[in-house]
């Protein structure tokens, strides 16, 4: 069973997901192992820039982005993919002969792996966390060396899957297993036009359909539901006043489809959907706003200018107060 959360949890956000009104299910779920490789060739669709956006910034200016650190860091990413940006990072930092360590956190054990083999020609240790943000977090912290900076990478516009309060929640859980002189690097898609933002999550090849209707063939393995996925239809919306884009399942018919492994049976109308993910996209003030926020001093921004994508450093420079 290819699964990377406990089968009772799977089962648990499934039911709960699929009872509430709207339906939704948590985006995390789209990143099985056969999830996790169509994501990567999303990221290389000519309609989705934001991967190029991110990784043509860090050719440009990783030397720039990592400067603060140049007596050593530990780099700590949250949703490690594939490697690369990271590899970008570490580059310079290993040029000039840096100590560098690397934790990587991720729920996809087939992204775990793919990092590692990236990597794997720098000389770094790598220590690697299946898990969720929140508790990769804290195991990582465990694995601090004194003395060293630590910089967190939460790159690919990852941020954009969580809402205002999930993404602050998120920033101010990093900033608590900060110290002073560590850092967060940040990656956000900004806005754009409405035309742009949906052909990236809609595109004409329909690898995104593919990669969206993935979870309801996923339900079907690991839980026994019988979704019939020819009378299910990828849509992309824009949400203008949230500042999203919108993923959503919508059922083409009148149906009632049954989930034994989450001891639940589910009815749709023609035209309901499931919310599967959310992509929300920021300005540069927002991104400040909210590092701010959760007690984090945007010290520089990186934004490329055609495809609307920023790379900002924030750090820590001050203790958290007292409680």
């Amino acid at each position: 069973m290819d699964m990377f959360a406990a089968p009772p949890r799977f089962a648990d956000d499934v039911r709960r997901g699929l009872l509430a009104t709207p339906k939704q299910l948590d985006p995390r779920y789209l990143y099985d192992a056969l999830g996790s490789h169509l994501f990567e060739s999303i990221c290389k669709l000519p309609w989705y820039p934001l991967t190029r956006a991110e990784s043509a910034l860090l050719e440009r200016h990783a030397a720039d982005m990592v400067a603060p650190f140049r007596d050593g860091a530990t780099l700590l990413e949250l949703g490690c993919g594939c490697g690369e940006k990271l590899s970008m990072l570490c580059e310079p930092l290993s040029a000039r002969g840096s100590p560098v360590d690397v934790q990587l956190i991720d729920i996809s054990e087939a992204a775990l792996d793919l990092s590692k083999r990236t990597l794997a020609r720098f000389s770094v240790d790598i220590t690697a966390h299946r898990a969720t943000y929140e508790e990769g977090l804290q195991r990582a912290a465990t694995c601090r060396k004194p003395g060293t900076p630590v910089v967190v990478l939460f790159l690919g516009s990852n941020i954009g899957n969580l809402d205002p309060t999930g993404a602050h929640h998120l920033l101010t859980t990093i900033r608590a297993a900060l110290q002073p002189g560590d850092a967060l690097l940040l990656g956000a898609d900004l806005v754009k036009p409405q035309d742009e933002l949906l052909r990236a999550y809609d595109d004409p090849l329909g690898v995104t359909a593919a990669f969206n209707k993935n979870l309801l063939v996923r339900m079907n393995r690991e839980l026994g539901a019988d979704f019939d996925l020819s009378t299910f239809a990828h849509e992309a919306r824009w949400n203008a006043e949230a500042s999203r884009v919108e993923m959503h399942l919508i059922s083409q018919c009148r149906q009632r489809v049954r989930l034994p492994g989450a001891a639940t049976e589910v009815s749709f109308e023609e035209g309901e959907s499931i919310w599967t993910e959310s992509s929300h996209k920021y300005t540069p003030e927002s991104i400040a706003a909210l590092a701010e926020c959760a007690g984090f001093q945007c010290t520089k921004q990186w934004i490329e200018p055609h495809a609307r994508f920023s790379t900002s450093l924030l750090m820590v420079d001050a203790p958290l107060p007292a409680a």
